[in-house]
């Protein structure tokens, strides 16, 4: 009996090709964007990981690195980098116990809300991850800064990024609401607001250190009219992270504003006829109609801000250089000196505790600020 075997031509294949082609066109087109996040990405954090658990030594011919597991963490955290990471910690007094329970009496509280209104198990171990940072957060604080002791680079950090933040926003969010209203040159205003994004953050830098010089700067003449040119805020601990603040927020503060602007001039204007037809006032205008419409923004802006704010450092390096002692250093600077001094350990893993703290503090930030706000919509 003979059987008859169908052997595909080429033009069989060819069009089979096509189809397995066109049923898998978005997979190819992604591939070179993944190869490259892949080459440029993950492998450095890979490799940066293990650099966090070696100690890096140069040798003849090269350099040699020795597998010393956590150490370098535990420098920061217990030993001779203490100082510099978290601060000179002194022993908690009766208020600072008060203090730091209450946190955790809100902490156990949030946790039976949640256990009450849906438990799940990743929402747990997420909300586990947020409560033990804040509460050790607030334990660093009330050990360094409360109690009249000097904090290290991580407190330093957050300081720039939830105080410095939240100015800008404010300030952008006021700009914002000023530059929608019907006043004359607004759109001149909208130019020379959202100049200092456009500068280099180690331009609007050196412009500060050169603003607040007070035996040569431009308002020299003003200090000594007040007398004040002998004094020095480099020389402050708390007026240097001031300047620092300063500098930044008038770097960012542009940003907030030229983004919360185009949310104000998109909300609904037939809402705002009516609430004026009605007689309410601009408190609540703002309160019931406003913040609603740009409330998702706002939120998806200062979230993106938070990110960027957690790099922070051309500002102290150019104005202060991380001065005085450590009192204006950044985790970005911290981690720079020490690459610097070719203590290449330790600079990765103050990186990888950098991003820890930074991706738990954002991915928080999203789940309970962002993602609520979306109700609005």
């Amino acid at each position: 009996m003979a059987v008859n075997v169908t052997i595909p031509n080429e033009t069989d294949r060819r069009e089979r090709l096509s189809q397995w082609l066109d049923r898998h066109s978005g997979r190819i087109m992604v591939l070179p964007a993944v190869l490259i996040l892949l080459a440029f990405a993950i492998f450095p954090l890979i490799a940066s990981a293990y650099l966090s658990l070696s100690r890096f030594a140069l040798a003849a011919g090269g350099f040699k690195l020795t597998f010393i597991g956590l150490y370098n963490y535990n420098r920061l955290f217990l030993g001779v980098q203490q100082y510099h990471f978290l601060g000179t910690l002194k022993a908690l007094g009766p208020l600072e116990w008060v203090l730091l329970l209450a946190v955790v009496a809100l902490m156990l509280a949030w946790f039976v809300r949640f256990a009450m209104t849906g438990f799940t198990l990743l929402g747990f171990l997420g909300r586990l991850v947020t409560a033990s940072l804040i509460t050790g957060m607030w334990y660093v604080v009330l050990a360094t800064a409360f109690s009249g002791a000097i904090p290290g680079t991580l407190l330093n950090t957050l300081l720039y990024v939830f105080v410095g933040v939240f100015f800008q926003f404010l300030l952008g969010l006021c700009l914002a609401l000023l530059c929608a209203q019907p006043i004359r040159a607004r759109n001149w205003f909208r130019v020379i607001f959202f100049i200092p994004v456009m500068v280099t953050p180690v331009g609007v830098a050196y412009i500060f250190r050169m603003l607040a010089d007070m035996q040569k700067g431009p308002f020299a003449p003003l200090s000594q009219i007040l007398g004040v040119s002998q004094w020095s805020w480099a020389t402050e601990a708390w007026s240097a992270r001031l300047m620092v603040m300063i500098g930044d927020t008038w770097q960012w503060t542009p940003f907030m504003f030229i983004v919360l602007l185009a949310a104000v001039e998109n909300q609904p204007r037939d809402q705002l006829e009516a609430a004026h037809l009605d007689g309410a006032g601009p408190w609540q205008i703002f309160k019931d109609i406003t913040w609603p419409s740009i409330a998702p923004v706002a939120a998806t802006v200062v979230l993106i801000r938070l990110i960027e704010a957690f790099k922070i450092i051309d500002m102290p390096n150019v104005l202060t250089a991380g001065g005085p002692g450590l009192a204006t250093e950044s985790l970005t600077l911290h981690s720079f000196i020490a690459w610097r001094t070719q203590d290449l350990g330790g600079s990765a893993a103050v990186g990888y505790l950098l991003l820890f703290v930074s991706t738990v503090t954002c991915v928080s930030f999203f789940n309970f600020v962002v993602r609520p706000t979306r109700r609005y919509q």
